[in-house]
């Protein structure tokens, strides 16, 4: 009942951070589990529809874009991740974290720095955040297109801040990040 924890979205400068927290079945091996940021799309798809129906538990939670600018991406990322361990249907006996913090949780929890590539079960948690970050990034360019979230997951590329130049910030900016204060205050 060991509960591999990590998130996905950090970086970007709009958009939640999500995390999945997973409890890998002995049972039932997962080939091919690594960081997701070092594997494709389409593989990551594949491997997140194989997780959840291999695994013994898991659930994927948020912290979105006002709790990021009330908290700081990193409390925020911290709340994501309690809350995707709280959402398992039943409690790990410990948690590993992607990492060098945990968040405060009731189970016992340790920090794997690089976790997501040394241990499956973070790897697999590493693997559903992201592959959820990106379906809900698809569903914000639908909004709003003129951002091209599709291409980019609203990660500060040139392209993204160019744009962020032009039209100002959307709804889903994280107003606390600089690039995003930088574009508010230009509109002024």
């Amino acid at each position: 009942m060991i509960c591999g924890v990590d998130e996905a979205g950090r970086g970007p400068i709009a958009g939640p951070v999500v995390a999945a927290a997973v409890i890998l079945d002995p049972e039932q091996p997962i080939e091919g589990l690594n960081d997701s940021k070092k594997l494709s799309a389409k593989k990551r798809e594949r491997l997140s529809e194989e997780i959840k129906a291999k695994a013994l538990y898991w659930s994927i939670a948020q912290s979105d874009v006002d709790e990021i600018d009330q908290l700081n991406i990193l409390w925020a990322s911290m709340l994501a991740m309690k809350r995707a361990v709280e959402a398992l249907p039943e409690a790990p006996t410990e948690v590993l974290v992607d990492g060098n913090r945990v968040p405060d949780l009731v189970v016992p929890a340790r920090a794997v720095v690089g976790g997501d590539a040394s241990e499956p079960t973070i790897a697999a948690a590493s693997i559903l955040a992201k592959v959820e970050r990106d379906r809900q990034m698809l569903e914000w360019h639908q909004t709003y297109p003129q951002y091209e979230f599709d291409r980019h997951k609203a990660y500060g590329t040139a392209r993204h801040l160019e744009l962020l130049k032009l039209h100002g910030p959307c709804v889903i900016h994280r107003r606390s990040f600089r690039p995003v204060r930088e574009a508010l205050n230009a509109c002024d």
